[in-house]
C-alpha cells in the first residue's frame, strides 16, 4: 500500500527551511537487548563487530565456514566464555546440496538457517567475510543474493566494503570510562564520515575525545542517575510518579523556558517535572567536573532544590578556634563580572580575584566551563541554584553564603555573567551586604550587550545606520513582562534575556493584537511605548556568544519566530538586536540607512542582506579567536 500523497498546493510563502542535501547518515543509537546480530564471518573485523553488539547488550550469533576452528582467537575465547554462539556454515541444512561455485551456495543454506530459528528475532546482519584483500573475499554476487535474503525479511544489513549492500554502517566510536575506577560510562560518541574516509573518521574521534575533560563520562552517569530518581519517585521517595508523565529532557528546545512560582501544594508528577527542568539546566550550565564529583546525597539534595556546603572534595578551611587570632580577620566580597565567556575577555582585576585571591566563589548559572576551569582546584565554587521557579530564593542564597563565609574572614567572589551591573542584580547585593556590614568591591565585566553583537559582526552604533542604542530586559522581576521601546529608526535595540519569550517580545514591537500574542500588560499597559516596528526590520538572534558553539539567526521581525523553531534545540544564554545596524557590516555592508528617502529602498536592502531566504544561520567564531 503507498503512502497517501498531499494534493494541496505548494505554499506561496517565501519562508525558507533549510533544504535536505543528501549523502548523510541518520545516526541513531538503538539499543538491542532481547534482541540478536547475526555475523558472517569469524575474523578480527567480526570479533570487532561482536563486541560493538555485546556491548549494545545484543545477542550474537557467528555463522563461519569451519565454525571454531577457523575462527580467530578473539571469537574462539568470547565463545568459550558464553557470550556468544558460533555456527559452523557446512552444518547448515542444504549445505553440502548446493553447488559450489553457484552464487546461491551460501543464500539457500542462510534461508533455512533463518527458517529453523525459534524464539530468536535476527534484528542486524554484518557480512564481515567481504573486507577486501582478503584471500577467502566472499564474492560480490553472493553478497548480493545474501542481501536480498535478508532485506525481504526486513533485516538490515551491513556488507563490509560493499556500500552499496549495507543499510546501516559503523561509525567510529569511543565509549568513555571512569578515569579514577575505569568502570565504563553511559557516555559513548562516534564519528562517520559516510564512507568518505574511515581512516580520518577515526581520527577525527581520537581528536574529540582528547579534548574533551576527563570528568565527561562520570558527569553523564551522574546526570542519568539524577534523571532515574527524577522520574521514578517524588524526592521522598513515598509518591510513586505516573508512568504515563513525559520528563524527557532531550527535546526541550530551551532550559530557561519560564515555569511557575514553586508551590507546597504541588503535586509529586508537578513536582518531578520541575526537578527534570532542573536536571536540563545544570546539565546546560554546571562544569563537568563538578557533575562527576557529585555523590548520591548531594545529587538528592539537588533534586530536592537545596543548596549543600562543602560540596568539593577540597572543601574551605575555616579558622580554627585553636588558632593565634580567636577573632578572625574580617573578609571581604568582590563583585566580579566575567565577561561573556571567552575567557580572553575577563579582566586583570577578575583574573587576578579568581586565581589568586578567592576562598569561595559563588557563581552565577550561566559562567561557562571555560572560565570556572581557571580557579584553583582548593578553592571552593558553588553555582546558583536558580532551580526554575526559585530564583528569588536561590539569590537570598548566595548572598546569605557570601555574607556568612566573609563573617569568617573568608574573601568571597560573587562571580557574574557579563558586568555586574548590567541585569546582574549587583545593585541588590551592594545593599544587602552594606546592610550587613561589608561594602563589597564591584569590579566591572566586559558586557554581553556590547561584546555579543560585536563577536556576531554587528555595530550597536554605525554612522549613516545607528546614532544611539538601548540595552532591555525581555523579563520582568520574577517572570514579569515589561514595556519595550517603540521604533526609531536610528537605533540599535539589545534585548538582553529574551530569547526564551520570542514570540511575545516580537509580538510587542510589531503590536500584535492581545488575543495573539499578549501584547498588553495584565493591568492594561501596553507592552511598548511608541510605534510599532516595520514588519521587515532586521533581527539577530545571538546564542553563546563568544564561545566556540556560537550561533547567529538573522532574520525580520515577521519571521525570526520561525527561523528559531526550524533551528532546533536553543543554546542559552541568547540575546536579541533589533535594528539596522544587524545588516550594516554584511558582505560589501549597508551604511546609508539613514539618509533621506532611505526607507523606500527598505525591502530590497532586507532582500539584498539575507539573499532570498526568510533567514540565515551563522555557526562558530572565526578561527582566528582560537589562540586569543
Amino acid at each position: 500500500m503507498e503512502a497517501p500523497v498531499s494534493t494541496s498546493p505548494p505554499s506561496s510563502s517565501s519562508t525558507a527551511f533549510p533544504a535536505p542535501k543528501g549523502g548523510a547518515s541518520l545516526i541513531l543509537s538503538f539499543r538491542l537487548e532481547h534482541k540478536t546480530t547475526l555475523i558472517l564471518g569469524a575474523d578480527s573485523l567480526a570479533a570487532s563487530r561482536a563486541f560493538a553488539a555485546l556491548e549494545a547488550d545484543s545477542k550474537v550469533l557467528v555463522l563461519s565456514k569451519g565454525g571454531l576452528k577457523t575462527a580467530c582467537n578473539e571469537i574462539r575465547w568470547r565463545a568459550e566464555q558464553g557470550q556468544l554462539n558460533v555456527v559452523d556454515f557446512d552444518t547448515l541444512p542444504g549445505s553440502s546440496t548446493t553447488k559450489q561455485d553457484s552464487p546461491d551456495m551460501d543464500s539457500k543454506p542462510v534461508e533455512s538457517f533463518l527458517n529453523g530459528l525459534t524464539g530468536i528475532t535476527v534484528s542486524l546482519v554484518c557480512i564481515t567475510d567481504t573486507v577486501l584483500g582478503s584471500p577467502a573475499r566472499r564474492s560480490r554476487l553472493s553478497a548480493e543474493r545474501l542481501y536480498k535474503v535478508f532485506r525481504a525479511r526486513g533485516i538490515l544489513v551491513n556488507t563490509t566494503d560493499m556500500p552499496d549492500l549495507c543499510d546501516f554502517s559503523f561509525p567510529s566510536t569511543h565509549r568513555f570510562e571512569n578515569a579514577d575506577t575505569g568502570e565504563t560510562t553511559p557516555l559513548q560518541i562516534g564519528v562517520t564520515t559516510n564512507g568518505q574516509g574511515c581512516r580520518l573518521a577515526g581520527r577525527i574521534r581520537r581528536e574529540i575525545v582528547a579534548r574533551l575533560p576527563r570528568e565527561v563520562g562520570p558527569a553523564a552517569e551522574k546526570i542519568g542517575r539524577m534523571r532515574k530518581w527524577a522520574k521514578e519517585k517524588s524526592i521522598n521517595h513515598d509518591d510513586p510518579v505516573e508512568e504515563e508523565d513525559s520528563y524527557n529532557d532531550s527535546g526541550v528546545a530551551t532550559p530557561n523556558r519560564p515555569v511557575p512560582t514553586r508551590s507546597k501544594s504541588e503535586t509529586a508528577a508537578e513536582n518531578a517535572r520541575r526537578r527534570m527542568k532542573w536536571i536540563a539546566q545544570i546539565s546546560e550550565y554546571w562544569p563537568l567536573s563538578k557533575l562527576a564529583r557529585l555523590d548520591d546525597g548531594q545529587i538528592r539534595e539537588l533534586l530536592a532544590g537545596h543548596q549543600f556546603s562543602n560540596e568539593d572534595k577540597n572543601s574551605i578551611s575555616l579558622p580554627s578556634v585553636h588558632s593565634l587570632s580567636v577573632i578572625p580577620p574580617p573578609g571581604r566580597i568582590l563583585l566580579v563580572g566575567s565577561g561573556p565567556g571567552h575567557p580572553s575577555l575577563l579582566t586583570l582585576a577578575t583574573h587576578s580575584a579568581l586565581t589568586k585571591h578567592a576562598n569561595l566563589v559563588l557563581s552565577d548559572k550561566l559562567v561557562p566551563d571555560a572560565v570556572l576551569s581557571l580557579i584553583p582546584k582548593d578553592v571552593e565554587v558553588r553555582i546558583a541554584r536558580k532551580f526554575p521557579g526559585n530564583a528569588e530564593g536561590a539569590q537570598t542564597e548566595m548572598m546569605e553564603a557570601a555574607v556568612e563565609a566573609a563573617r569568617q574572614g573568608l574573601t568571597v567572589v560573587r562571580l557574574k555573567q557579563g558586568d555586574p551591573v548590567v541585569y546582574g542584580r549587583a545593585g541588590e547585593e551592594v545593599l544587602y551586604f552594606r546592610e550587613r556590614g561589608f561594602e563589597p568591591i564591584v569590579v566591572p565585566g566586559v558586557s554581553s550587550a556590547l561584546a555579543g553583537p560585536t563577536f556576531a559582526g554587528i555595530p550597536v552604533t554605525q554612522r549613516g545606520v545607528a546614532e544611539s542604542f538601548m540595552v532591555c530586559t525581555g523579563v520582568g522581576r520574577k517572570g514579569k513582562e515589561v514595556q519595550l521601546p517603540g521604533y526609531e529608526r536610528g537605533r540599535t535595540l539589545v534585548i538582553l534575556m529574551g530569547v526564551a519569550r520570542l514570540a511575545q517580545v516580537i509580538g510587542a514591537l510589531l503590536e500584535i493584537p492581545s488575543d495573539l500574542s499578549g501584547s498588553s500588560l495584565a493591568n492594561g499597559t501596553q507592552r511598548r511605548a511608541g510605534v510599532a516596528y516595520p514588519p521587515h526590520t532586521p533581527i539577530a538572534l545571538i546564542e553563546r556568544a563568544s564561545m566556540p558553539d556560537q550561533r547567529v539567526i538573522e532574520s525580520t521581525l515577521e519571521n525570526v519566530v520561525k527561523a528559531l523553531e526550524s533551528v532546533g534545540e536553543q543554546r542559552p544564554p541568547g540575546m536579541i538586536i533589533v535594528g539596522w545596524s544587524v545588516l550594516a557590516l554584511w558582505c560589501k555592508g549597508d551604511v546609508e540607512v539613514l539618509h533621506d528617502g532611505a526607507e523606500i529602498h527598505d525591502t530590497e536592502r532586507v532582500k539584498r542582506w539575507l539573499g532570498g531566504p526568510d533567514w540565515r544561520v551563522r555557526e562558530g567564531l572565526d578561527d582566528d579567536w582560537e589562540g586569543l
